[in-house]
């Protein structure tokens, strides 16, 4: 054995539970307990929480189109630093990703970039204009190998189109992931939930029944098609009412929430501060309970970021002209620490779950979200559980500064991450090149 392939993570608390020294040789795990550390680089791990590595099903890296937001590089590198060893993303590039060779181009930047493994997710229709199908099977078939479709971003509002979508990548396994927004009550100005505040502030409401009516319609196609459909970020208690109903009838749904609708609500809207204008928006109180609950009984599978990077000329503009989105890669895990397991609704091995096993089941990623056992492939990452740490936006390693979590202290953080046995992350900064 070398150093240069040999690495003891010493004292890591596996999944936070027993203490016990990893032993990665050839990017996997070859040896879980008291093996020798001769030839070996010792990581010392003592206090560290070892989870398999973070799979999120939601990033928009921007590339191709729009690179003075994003990279394929830059936010793979802010998905190493947040603890994921894989990503997918999104579709809604510029060009769209809607053919093989669009799926190919973005496949190919993840593996240059060689942080994590970047996974495109292919439109469900051409250009993501809700009419036609895009080239659902050649992407499937391509070296990309994609099985996660989605227009996110708008919604398949078309019942027809969308039973079609299911029913064409049922032949494969595929999921599609579907925004919902119902666009005849909560059009595209929509950015406020509807109520109160939103009344108040003059802003055009987004209520949470254009969310609802949607995940009920295609938890029924999916029941009609037997295929798969994917809840993505979901944000009300409808919502949950409705995943809840599904599960009950056995039906095929999964469902993801993002961090930030597990702790932001509505009212941070008072100030007109775009930094929060988000879609689906923050929602009240009550939503975010429910958001929580449902993530801790299993009703909703995964956490997602929705990673959204924007160029300070789309983000500071008046709150009804600025672009939807926020940053989330950096700070998903230390976000749900802070509210699913700080507060005990959720263990560290609850964490593994909905942040890398189940996402990779749901996107059919076999190399990712494998248990910390021997034979794995070594994708791990090691995350101090009491670290005091205050997000500051231009420390982040991504090309945008639009973060929510700006002067917020967090009690945990990413120290290092493996990128199948290699370091991609060592005491919390980037480790580049192979």
């Amino acid at each position: 054995m070398t150093e240069q392939n040999t690495i003891l993570l010493r004292g890591a608390s596996l999944l936070g539970e027993q203490s016990a020294d990893v032993l990665v040789v050839g990017g996997v795990v070859a040896e879980i307990g008291s093996p020798s550390a001769e030839g070996a680089r010792v990581v010392d791990a003592d206090g560290l929480v070892a989870l398999p590595g973070l799979v999120d099903l939601h990033t928009h890296l921007r590339e191709p189109g729009r690179e003075d937001a994003e990279t394929v590089l830059t936010g793979s590198r802010a998905a190493a630093v947040g603890g994921f060893t894989a990503v997918l993303a999104m579709a809604n590039t510029s060009p769209v990703t809607d053919t093989a060779e669009a799926a190919e181009r973005v496949h190919d930047l993840g593996r240059a970039a060689g942080l994590v493994d970047v996974h495109p997710v292919g439109a469900v229709t051409k250009g993501l204009a809700g009419e036609e199908l895009a080239e659902l099977g050649l992407m499937a078939r391509s070296r990309a190998r994609v099985r996660v479709f989605s227009d996110d971003g708008r919604c398949v509002a078309n019942p027809r189109v969308m039973r079609r979508a299911l029913e064409y990548v049922k032949a494969f396994g595929g999921v599609v992931s579907q925004h919902a927004q119902d666009p005849d009550l909560a059009g595209p100005q929509s950015c406020c939930h509807e109520g109160e505040l939103s009344g108040r502030l003059g802003l055009p409401g987004w209520p949470g029944v254009a969310e609802e009516v949607i995940v009920a319609r295609d938890v029924m196609l999916a029941r009609h098609t037997g295929s798969r459909v994917h809840v993505a970020h979901a944000s009300t208690a409808g919502t949950v009412e409705v995943l809840r109903w599904a599960r009950s009838q056995g039906i095929a749904v999964t469902a993801e929430v993002t961090p930030h609708h597990l702790l932001l609500t509505t009212d941070l809207l008072g100030d007109y501060d775009p930094t929060y204008k988000v879609n689906p928006p923050l929602r009240p109180a009550e939503d975010v309970e429910a958001l929580r609950a449902a993530l801790a009984d299993g009703t909703i599978d995964a956490v997602a970021t929705d990673h959204a990077p924007h160029a300070r000329h789309d983000k500071e503009h008046a709150f009804v002209d600025a672009a939807f989105g926020m940053l989330g890669l950096e700070t998903a895990l230390p976000v749900v620490a802070s509210v699913m397991v700080e507060t005990g609704l959720m263990t560290w091995a609850d964490v593994a779950r909905v942040m890398s096993t189940t996402p990779a089941a749901i996107a059919g990623l076999e190399g990712q979200g494998r248990g910390l056992e021997v034979g794995a492939p070594a994708n791990i990452v090691l995350v101090d559980p009491s670290a005091d740490v205050t997000v500051d936006r231009d420390a982040s390693v991504s090309l945008s500064r639009n973060n929510p979590w700006h002067g917020r202290t967090f009690g945990a953080s990413v120290r290092h991450t493996l990128l199948r046995g290699r370091p991609t992350v060592l005491d919390g900064s980037l480790v580049e090149g192979r």
